[in-house]
């Protein structure tokens, strides 16, 4: 499926740059994230809510094309792309605007998503995609904006856009913005379970809230046994240690989902968990061995519309090639 959308951006203002057109296009292959942890505080002033989170980079892709223009245009293929947002809601749209203000020019590109995460799935795909849309126009107009600059940028389009741009493992902390690493030792093995349809994060939170209504919300839990089972290398260790507060919320929205997360465990799954506000479900395995063979039962156990293997921790938004545009 593909969906397309035009900005307003006036001709007058893209036939300032004339060299339209002069600069290779550029792929910037950008992935998924997974909450090991997410420990969710109170509500904050700015309406965001104080977490405490470590992520996992994993080999699910979005690949973000980027080719000079006279307009800012926006394609979207692949799975799900009907139900990526358009215009100016688009991340990637923000994060193209957001590197011409900063290298002091017209944001005259072509954007190409082609969807590999899952839409609405709780894995940062948006997040991935400004992520990626940040390499890709830096590198197509030749900004020489630092790793710095960028995660200023990428703060200042969402909370999990930073780590996109990052990768690997990491703490953060905020509402997930402020990154530091995380020492870890291993490969981790990853089955995915896709839902029919997303969840809105919003609306997740706004359950979560409704959840806690008349408690004083509790301070974000440590993830102790996450970043000792990091540590170590030991799958098992991480399994039992996963936790995410927005599991509940979600469960309320997608009562559902309890068949994926009883079905993994019965298959032998490490651990189960919703990934962030769902209704993607994240199924640890021991080894590649058994990632494979939990895939192919789950498939065919009829709990969810499709299922995807990945492994992390990966690095984070990098230019993958270049190529000639369709």
């Amino acid at each position: 499926m593909t969906r397309r959308s035009i900005d307003d951006v006036s001709d007058d203002v893209a036939d300032q740059r004339s060299g339209a057109g002069e600069s290779a296009p550029v792929t910037v292959r950008v992935p998924a994230k997974v909450n090991l942890h997410l420990g969710v505080g109170e509500l904050r002033p700015d309406g965001f809510h104080e977490l405490t989170t470590v992520f996992q980079a994993v080999s699910l892709y979005d690949e973000i094309l980027v080719e000079p223009a006279r307009r800012l245009t926006v394609e979207v293929i692949g799975d799900g792309a009907e139900g990526v947002p358009r215009g100016d809601e688009n991340l990637a749209v923000q994060a193209a605007r957001a590197v011409a203000a900063l290298a002091g020019r017209a944001p005259g590109v072509r954007i190409t998503i082609r969807k590999g995460i899952p839409v609405a799935g709780g894995m940062a795909g948006g997040s991935a995609d400004a992520a990626a849309a940040l390499v890709a126009c830096d590198a197509l107009w030749g900004a020489g904006l630092d790793r710095a600059s960028l995660a200023r940028l990428a703060a200042g389009l969402g909370s999990d856009v930073p780590f996109a741009l990052r990768g690997g493992n990491a703490l953060g902390t905020g509402r997930g913005e402020r990154l530091s690493p995380v020492l870890g030792r291993g490969n981790y093995h990853w089955v995915f379970a896709l839902a029919d349809g997303g969840l809105s994060t919003p609306g997740v939170y706004q359950e979560l809230d409704r959840q806690r209504a008349g408690e004083r919300a509790p301070e974000p839990a440590r993830p102790d046994g996450v970043m000792a089972a990091l540590r170590a290398g030991d799958p098992v260790a991480l399994g039992r240690a996963l936790a995410n507060d927005l599991q509940p919320a979600a469960l309320a929205l997608r009562p559902q989902l309890r068949r994926v997360l009883d079905a993994g465990r019965e298959l032998g799954a490490v651990g189960s968990i919703v990934c962030g506000s769902g209704p993607t479900v994240a199924l640890l395995a021991r080894g590649p061995g058994d990632a494979i063979n939990l895939a192919a039962v789950l498939a065919g156990m009829d709990v969810c519309r499709a299922v995807r293997r990945a492994a992390g921790p990966v690095v984070g938004a990098r230019v993958h090639a270049t190529e000639p545009g369709p």
